[in-house]
């Protein structure tokens, strides 16, 4: 019966092998026509996110910002961002993704541009609103774009390659920015902080165009896809989702967002916004407190922990698909990262130790919240996943607007940032906690039966 059993199921698997090969040729050629251009698309959305990073160091003393009015502005961005991604999100299943993103692309490039002029707290504010507003529905539509092409058993990796755009941003954005704003200081009368929202907000622009030109809305549109292809790619996705229909998924819109684990993750992201946006607002400020004066010194710095982040990404995404599992992926690597970058603050100045704790830091931070975005679409159901991974992305990206804002505060009352870094790090352990207690196993596809027999 054994060596029957056995028999059978090498047969089986032989079987499976040309159907598998001709699978992965089909995601071979997707990947690369896809995935280049919105991981282009999203460095320039996350260079204009951490660019106020690198201008506030010239910015703060030229308009005379204090530390609380800085942290406030970078934080207030996501308050619109917040109530704008549900409504994008919904947009986009009605008119596509090309639409949407060249909409989206074209106004926030406009908006960040427009930061160059701003010279009052209430004009730094009303730019970032605006900013908010625009840029809202980006991310969460590129997670619900990828859902229209890849199952889950696929996802864990091409979504870390679409956010392995954060760090390499980070790598490649702050020797731009510092080179940016110490060679064009005084050119054409301006400051340099002034040419880094130019320089870097404009091209999104034309990125937007480009997308809209380049980017099919699902795989029944592409043109370099044959009908035996797309007829593949249609069997793939479908067979995925038949798995909603188990217990744990949810049919309808209604019942996701009514669902309890949804605000769970909308929880759990929350904290990966805060440890992510504490590490991309803050750490050019944390460089220059280690005796580093020169603006452009300071962002050939920065590039090195983004670099381990970017190795943290590929590497925490690959295991996790590799051995098919989300919850310790990420819970345990937002907690690490959480305590490695606390631990910065009772180094002082000493330069060699505090950058390795960064890129301790970087390096889980990074990876496990860019894991977490594998989750939420295969938990919820086909229909639920364009609202459900907007409120999550919507209430979770709050994040981005408490971690600066409160340490920011705190850092002006109190002269040091020690504190806010420790009320941060208890958040983000509670937050990795949450996921392993209150996310059961059961609610985490990655794959089907036989997805991993084939594997």
């Amino acid at each position: 019966m054994n060596h029957a059993a056995s028999a059978t199921s090498a047969v089986a698997g032989i079987r499976r092998q040309p159907a598998r090969s001709a699978e992965d040729a089909v995601y071979r050629k997707i990947g690369w026509r896809v995935m280049p251009i919105i991981l282009v698309a999203y460095v320039l959305a996350f260079l204009d996110r951490i660019n106020i990073g690198y201008a506030q160091l010239q910015m703060k003393q030229d308009l005379g910002f204090s530390d609380a009015v800085y942290g406030l502005g970078a934080g207030i961005f996501f308050v619109t961002y917040l109530l704008f991604e549900v409504p994008s999100n919904l947009l986009l299943e009605r008119i596509g993704a090309r639409l949407t993103f060249l909409r989206i692309m074209v106004l926030w490039g406009l908006a960040s541009a427009a930061t160059a002029f701003v010279s009052q707290p209430w004009q730094f504010y009303g730019i970032r609103l605006l900013l908010g507003m625009f840029e809202a529905g980006f991310f969460p539509g590129i997670i619900l774009f990828l859902t229209y092409w890849y199952p889950s058993h696929r996802r864990g990796r091409v979504t870390g390659l679409f956010l392995f755009g954060m760090p390499i941003t980070g790598v490649l954005g702050g020797p731009l920015s510092g080179t940016i704003m110490g060679g064009m200081e005084g050119l054409a009368g301006m400051h340099g902080w002034q040419w880094l929202f130019l320089v870097e907000g404009l091209p999104t622009v034309l990125m937007g165009a480009l997308l809209y030109r380049l980017l099919p809305n699902k795989p029944a549109a592409a043109p370099w896809l044959g009908d035996g292809e797309k007829a593949l790619v249609a069997s793939v996705l479908d067979a995925d989702h038949r798995a909603d229909a188990q217990p744990g998924h949810h049919g309808k819109l209604s019942a996701a967002l009514a669902d309890p684990r949804t605000y769970v993750l909308a929880f759990v992201y929350f904290c990966c916004a805060c440890a992510v946006y504490t590490v991309t607002f803050w750490l050019p400020t944390m460089i220059k407190g280690l005796g580093i004066a020169s603006i452009a010194s300071i962002g050939w710095i920065t590039a090195v922990p983004y670099a381990f982040g970017a190795i943290g990404v590929l590497v925490i995404s690959r295991s996790s698909d590799r051995f098919r599992e989300r919850r310790w992926h990420v819970g345990g690597t937002l907690a690490l990262g959480a305590v490695a970058l606390f631990a910065t603050s009772f180094l002082g100045s000493a330069f060699a130790p505090v950058m390795l704790l960064l890129c301790v830091a970087a390096f889980f931070i990074f990876g496990g919240g860019s894991l977490f975005w594998s989750i939420p679409p295969t938990y919820l159901s086909r229909e639920a996943a364009a609202a459900g991974i907007a409120v999550i992305s919507s209430l979770g990206i709050l994040g981005g607007f408490v971690s600066p804002t409160v340490i920011g505060w705190i850092k002006g009352a109190t002269g040091s940032i020690q504190v806010g870094l420790g009320a941060l790090t208890a958040l983000v352990v509670v937050g990795g906690l949450t996921i392993l207690v209150a996310l059961p196993k059961s609610a985490v596809r990655v794959g089907t039966a036989q997805d991993s027999a084939a594997h």
